[in-house]
């Protein structure tokens, strides 16, 4: 009985409460009406939508608005040893994967990488330099090893302001001994150089902490950050693909490269195309013989025998069918068969015509 009367109080206060509550609304409501409508409302809409930047309003800005970004995530913890187990795993990054494919009209070094609103390039004129003067062409395993190294030099030197700011409030620790010390001289600085730009809240020092948000956005830039190499940054094309059942926007590399066409082709990469990969040569002296690019290596000459230069096809065709003519057949003394020009033509007897 004395639940009943307490369920049946705790309803009708439920549903006074719920009618205080509509009638309060109602009644603010009414007079924000009636003092907007002093100012001409709802006939004025009031001031236009005002956008702190230009750009955000500009077709520019609101594509880029609409693309997705790229999250990185942390690799799966699979200790190898008991460090691993204690300490936990290397730091892994999750970078952005570039996606290569080769076809016969665009050639074989084009690659597409998705395009999202928070990913990084190079600069052109660095990615231009390194690529001139340190021969970075196709292969950047060196840059990606100096992005690996350095994304683990930042969290660990993350884990080192910590641990030093932690000393704060461990006042049992004397941060000033061996080797407490070391976290002291490499952390320490930073309150010199950010103390003056960063004030104190409530008399508490945030400059750590200011300094461990910069820390982790630059390593968490490093996960977004795309090496372009043979290209530059600025031949991205930005188009959509169909992949995997789905319309995503894309940035593509493709065709030749642009410091290809003004700048040597590095060496080492000209010699790999004629001695392992002789199909990639072959292409680009089909596709881009007419632009005068050496595509050969430096010890190929005009009098050596290029197989995969169109002249020189063309002067052994005109130098076989003169052997043809004049000889028809040849003799080996070493057996004394005859063999036929089409299967046999000395290879000095070749060079002396090329070099007539």
């Amino acid at each position: 009985m004395f639940f009943n009367f307490f369920n049946s109080k705790k309803f009708v206060f439920r549903i006074d409460f719920e009618i205080v509550r509509d009638e309060f609304y109602n009644s603010v409501s009414f007079l924000f009406e009636k003092f907007a409508g002093l100012f001409g409302y709802p006939e004025n809409p009031g001031m236009p939508t005002y956008y702190p930047f230009e750009w955000a309003t500009s077709p520019k800005g609101l594509l880029l608005k609409s693309l997705p970004k790229h999250q990185a995530v942390p690799a799966s913890m699979q200790p190898q040893n008991l460090v691993n187990m204690l300490f936990g795993d290397t730091p892994q990054l999750d970078p952005i994967v570039k996606s290569t494919y080769t076809t016969g009209h665009e050639g074989f070094y084009n690659f597409y990488v998705l395009h999202y609103q928070n990913m990084y390039f190079l600069p052109d004129w660095l990615s231009k330099f390194l690529q001139i003067q340190f021969d970075i062409c196709i292969d950047t395993e060196v840059l990606d090893t100096i992005q690996k190294n350095l994304f683990v030099f930042l969290i660990v030197y993350g884990e080192i302001v910590f641990i030093r700011t932690c000393f704060f409030w461990f006042l049992t620790i004397n941060p000033y001994t061996y080797p407490w010390v070391l976290a002291v001289a490499l952390v320490d600085w930073t309150d010199d150089v950010l103390q003056g730009f960063t004030p104190s809240i409530f008399g508490v020092n945030i400059t750590s902490a200011i300094y461990m948000m910069i820390i982790g956005r630059l390593a968490d830039s490093l996960n977004h950050l795309v090496f372009t190499m043979p290209y530059l940054p600025s031949e991205g094309e930005k188009t959509t693909l169909f992949i995997n059942g789905e319309v995503k926007r894309v940035i593509i590399f493709h065709y030749l490269p642009n410091l290809w066409y003004n700048y040597p082709i590095p060496n080492e990469l000209r010699e790999h195309w004629y001695n392992k990969e002789p199909e990639v040569l072959e292409f680009m002296q089909k596709a881009y013989g007419e632009l005068g690019i050496k595509f050969t290596p430096d010890n190929i000459t005009k009098t050596d025998i290029d197989p995969f230069d169109p002249e020189t096809k063309e002067r052994l065709f005109s130098i076989y069918e003169k052997l043809l003519s004049i000889y028809g057949s040849l003799v080996i003394p070493d057996n004394q068969n005859y063999i036929d020009i089409n299967y046999f033509i000395p290879i000095d007897l070749i060079n002396n015509l090329i070099n007539i």
